[in-house]
């Protein structure tokens, strides 16, 4: 049985961007069901696909996995090669840890500065908190720059989980025009010079859904 990962649209998912992401770096062979966020085939047809009724889900044969960092951890252990988590402790122990406080953190960023992957430009005014939010990950990621910048690739060397988990964020600093530090700047580079970013950018960009309530700043 085919494996097939259920996505959301593809401009404003961001949970959706991360589990596939990984999928692609790990050379998983997938098909693609996408369902248009906030639609009546979408609610029509999630509960029979995810056990939650939200994006991602990953169907591996007649097994399923949702939650996006959960699909991540799955592919990581089942393609160990594809070094989706770095070899090194020290590495993996950060890795691990910031990629958690991604996923369960930063409520007013997610809030306040939807991911809109066709917008570029976008001026909104953000809370105090949405601005603690972009604050903690800049720092984040100058963290990584410091520890590990001498190494070849992402955050802590090479692309790994939390690259993906970041990915949507390194998207919408671009859509609201954040001020970036010079390592902010050079993973934003890093994200979106990745092939498999570009591709589903592309896609992005084609689609025709427009969500009033996602669609934030002037």
């Amino acid at each position: 049985m085919k494996n097939t990962l259920v996505i959301g649209s593809k401009n404003y998912s961001s949970w959706s961007l991360r589990a596939w992401l990984v999928a692609r770096k790990a050379g998983l062979e997938f098909d693609e069901l996408k369902l248009d966020l906030d639609t009546p085939e979408f609610d029509a047809r999630i509960g029979n696909l995810s056990p939650s009724r939200t994006v991602p889900a990953l169907h591996l044969g007649d097994e399923v996995i949702w939650d996006s960092l959960a699909i991540a951890d799955v592919i990581a252990d089942r393609m160990p090669h594809a070094g989706l988590w770095p070899d090194d402790g020290t590495r993996r122990a950060f890795a691990r840890c910031i990629s958690a406080e991604m996923h369960s953190g930063f409520p007013a960023l997610r809030s306040e500065m939807p991911m809109n992957c066709r917008a570029r430009g976008r001026l909104l005014a953000p809370s105090e908190r949405a601005v603690g939010d972009v604050a903690r990950v800049l720092a984040i990621w100058d963290e990584c720059a410091e520890r590990f910048g001498h190494l070849d690739g992402g955050l802590v060397g090479g692309f790994t989980i939390a690259d993906a988990m970041y990915a949507p964020v390194a998207s919408r600093f671009l859509t609201y025009g954040v001020e970036l530090t010079p390592a902010a700047q050079r993973f934003v580079d890093f994200i979106h010079a990745d092939p498999d970013m570009q591709q589903w950018q592309a896609a992005a960009e084609a689609e025709t859904q427009v969500l009033p309530h996602e669609e934030k700043g002037g």
